[in-house]
């Protein structure tokens, strides 16, 4: 949503942030919880999900950070860098 209301300008860009205010307050959605549910969202989304002893973290979004090609390119086992309960 945030995207279609980029690519918008003027009076259409404020006809839809003002559609959204309306929705919100009809679910009863405060600013604040919206923008906390986003924030939490994107923290979930950039954790780390790898890591190995000297500190090293990867998400495992995109491509592999070059501490794990290497592991791995070293015969590693990129599910032993893996952290648990995520």
């Amino acid at each position: 949503m945030a995207s279609v209301a980029r690519q918008l300008d003027g009076e259409a860009r404020e006809r839809l942030i003002r559609w959204i205010h309306r929705r919100m307050d009809h679910a009863g959605i405060s600013l604040a919880a919206l923008e906390a549910a986003l924030a939490g969202e994107v923290r979930a989304r950039h954790a780390a999900r790898y890591a190995d002893a000297y500190g090293n973290t990867w998400s495992g979004a995109g491509d592999l950070p070059l501490w794990l090609k290497r592991a791995v390119a070293a015969g590693q086992d990129i599910e032993h860098f893996h952290i648990d309960g995520r």
